[in-house]
């Protein structure tokens, strides 16, 4: 067992169908959305076209568009497999990869307990379910990186659009209003619905050790806290949204309203022009 291994986890996009990929690579098996694809051995061997340079060498894809390679020292065996993800998701930056990425790796050292740090963890001894658990956090993390980004994106529209209020142009577009809550829809989806921040992986329901390791991990890395941020940002988004809307309603109720009373005066008008005789009755 080697005292070292390294992780590089990647945020490519915000979904990957591991079924599609199963299928290509040979592996009989239906995943679901909480179940990361693990590509290793044979697997492994025929994307790349060699030989492993050892046992634990493995790429876990992660359904909410994550990728963690394990051991993996060649940066252009790390392009191979991420050309071949991307024949499956074509909307895959390969230019921008790294952007979202994070560089960890797992120590075996003499210790008493776990020591974990920015950049590594150390353990007293290995583990089988390390791997998987540390990959699992550091995909969602790098995530987690990605939509915040996206959301200060949405945030900047919404102030655009309070600016302009500001200086009082009131009228707000339908279309305008529909797609800046379509982002937020999708930001919510994307963050909340399918990076399952607070959902645990099924090693972890068997394994009482695995449990507590997994949540020193997610602890650390504060997912939890970042998820309940993102959260209080969303409803902050959609409370922000809703004013806008009722603002813009209110606008549309009154030109209504004053069309209602601009069509009262002329027929009022008219009326007073046929009493006086300078119209025509009907």
């Amino acid at each position: 067992m080697e005292n070292k291994i390294t992780f590089k986890a990647l945020a490519l996009t915000n979904e990957i169908d591991l079924n599609k990929i199963a299928i290509q690579c040979g592996i009989p098996k239906k995943y679901t959305w909480e179940q990361p694809l693990i590509l290793r051995n044979k697997t492994l061997e025929k994307i790349y076209r060699t030989k492993l340079e050892d046992d634990l060498q493995q790429v876990m894809i992660f359904s909410f568009g994550s990728a963690v390679f394990v051991n993996h020292a060649r940066s252009d065996q790390i392009k191979v497999c991420l050309n071949f993800i991307q024949t499956f998701e074509p909307e895959i930056d390969l230019v921008n990869v790294n952007r979202y990425s994070d560089d960890y790796s797992l120590h075996i050292g003499e210790i008493d307990r776990i020591n974990l740090t920015d950049e590594y963890v150390v353990v007293k001894e290995y583990e089988y379910f390390f791997p998987e658990l540390i990959s699992t956090v550091l995909a969602k993390s790098v995530a987690l990186e990605r939509t915040e980004e996206q959301l200060g994106v949405i945030q900047d529209s919404l102030e655009h659009m309070i600016d302009r209020l500001e200086k009082g142009k009131l009228r707000i577009g339908n279309k305008e209003l529909a797609q800046t809550t379509a982002k937020v829809v999708r930001h919510e989806y994307n963050t909340l619905a399918y990076i399952m921040i607070l959902d645990k992986p099924e090693l972890t329901w068997t394994h009482s050790s695995a449990s507590e390791f997994y949540d020193k991990m997610v602890d650390f890395f504060e997912l939890n806290d970042r998820y309940k941020i993102l959260k209080s940002k969303t409803d902050i988004l959609y409370h922000i949204l809703e004013g806008f809307s009722n603002i813009s309603h209110s606008i549309r109720g009154l030109f209504v309203e004053w069309i209602v009373v601009i069509l009262i005066v002329i027929e009022v008008l008219l009326t007073l022009l046929q009493i006086l005789g300078w119209l025509p009755s009907h």
